[in-house]
């Protein structure tokens, strides 16, 4: 395999494991960077990650280690998967580790606070690199079931079509199908307001509510996705696809999605440090619904959702007043 495609994945979560194993099944030779010994130990001799996978045999072409000097040497793709808003911290350490002409990937869907910056735009100000080597892997793709080797499509998506068409052929398996993209603007904002959205459907969801107020709530909140991307200069198309309608609708119908039982528990009257003691992984929605409210008022755009999520999450507000307010808004056009 001396001339296999190397790839290093920095995040040893569920979702940074479960690409790992995509791109290792695509032929790959991928190196997994871990922060605790001991799981990199797991990792390399018992094949399995014990955390989020202890049931997955991980491909023989995966090894780890928790120096990122190691991991970083000599990759063609650097993955990036750790949470939105701790990627800047991490970046500017790992940084003058990267290989020379590296492709950095993002696998993160969320929005920086403060900054109101999208994931690659962070990269490319960190690692000072150009947006044509910056991508972004984004779609329905909850960890779980790709590790299990179930059938997903996604989107890898980059400003130059050529590094796209190379990154997708370097994680195309029997069960992974990726599309590419150039639309990079698009791609994030979809993957960074379904989080905020799922939060919502979870919230109605644990309030008892059904599935008309579901589809309501998936369709009315794809619109503000699209608003928004429109305001940024984003494809609208791209929000009918994989990036949009699809990871949305995989977030907010299934068990698996964080945001979704994040917000379940908070629908059913737990208070937010109630609903994050018992959360073991990081639903991003919960800290971008407020950058995502932000840059919507940056862009002059509405996004009622949105705002709804962030005074239930951040604001303390009860869930029955938030949707009543929301519901009281004044009758409109729907195409506004």
């Amino acid at each position: 395999m001396t001339n296999a495609v190397k790839a290093t994945v920095f995040g040893t979560g569920s979702w940074g494991t479960a690409f790992a194993i995509v791109l290792a099944d695509a032929g790959c030779e991928v190196t997994l960077w871990g922060r605790r010994q001991e799981l990199v130990e797991a990792i390399n001799t018992g094949r399995t990650n014990p955390d989020y996978f202890p049931d997955v045999e991980l491909p023989a072409g995966i090894r780890a280690t928790t120096d990122p000097a190691e991991a970083a040497a000599g990759a063609d793709f650097t993955v990036l998967a750790v949470p939105s808003q701790t990627l800047r911290g991490n970046l500017a350490a790992w940084a003058p580790l990267l290989a020379p002409d590296t492709v950095l990937v993002s696998l993160m869907k969320g929005v920086e606070l403060g900054t109101t910056k999208r994931m690659s735009e962070v990269i490319e100000e960190v690692a000072k690199v150009p947006a044509e080597r910056v991508a972004v892997v984004t779609g329905p793709n909850l960890a779980r079931e790709i590790a299990a080797r179930q059938p997903a499509a996604s989107v890898v998506a980059c400003v130059d079509e050529d590094v796209a068409r190379r990154l997708q052929a370097a994680c195309h398996t029997p069960y992974f199908r990726p599309y590419t993209s150039t639309d990079v603007i698009g791609c994030e904002l979809g993957g960074a307001v379904k989080n905020v959205i799922g939060l919502a459907v979870g919230i109605a969801d644990g309030m008892g509510l059904g599935d008309n107020t579901k589809g309501s709530l998936i369709t009315r909140g794809l619109a503000e996705a699209t608003r928004l991307g429109l305001a940024m200069g984003a494809d609208p198309l791209t929000f009918s696809g994989l990036a949009g309608l699809g990871d949305l609708v995989a977030t907010c119908s299934s068990p698996l999605s964080r945001n979704h039982t994040f917000g379940i528990n908070l629908g059913r009257g737990m208070t937010l440090e109630e609903t994050i003691a018992v959360t073991k992984q990081t639903a991003e929605g919960v800290k971008s619904c407020q950058s995502v409210a932000d840059l919507a008022r940056r862009h002059g755009v509405d996004m009622p959702i949105t705002d709804t999520v962030v005074d239930i999450v951040h604001h303390g507000k009860p869930p029955l007043v938030a949707l009543k307010e929301l519901m009281g808004r004044s009758a409109k056009a729907e195409r506004r």
